[in-house]
């Protein structure tokens, strides 16, 4: 199909062309992820879930700090929180985000380092 890129994912129920309400969506996930601290949140969430306190001293932000972004990623519902006890545990939502969060790092660390591209 023209104007499709091909892609290769493990579900290929999700390949479709965009229309405006999806790129509209996504737009909004990266604008969330443009900022350092919530990268490093949801970066730190792919490895599991985590409370305020460990996601804090893991990013070396103030926990405050981490609260509110926190609190933006979860409005946007991109983490999800449950209570443990008197903890909040927070995680990430679904496995698109945490392969998003992933390539991200990646694609980065081959411009950081100059390792060469590969798919």
């Amino acid at each position: 199909m023209p104007g499709r890129p091909e892609l290769s994912t493990a579900n290929d129920a999700h390949q479709h062309t965009p229309g405006p309400r999806e790129l509209t969506a996504a737009a909004s996930v990266f604008a969330l992820l443009a900022d350092p601290t919530r990268l490093h949140l949801l970066w730190l969430l792919t490895a599991g879930e985590s409370d305020v306190t460990a996601l804090a001293e893991a990013c070396g932000a103030a926990r405050p700090a981490v609260s509110q972004h926190l609190a933006k990623l979860r409005l946007a519902e991109l983490v999800q929180s449950r209570k443990d006890g008197r903890r909040v545990v927070y995680a990430l939502t679904d496995g698109h985000l945490r392969r998003l969060v992933v390539e991200a790092i990646s694609h980065a660390n081959h411009q950081v380092t100059g390792e060469p591209w590969h798919d």
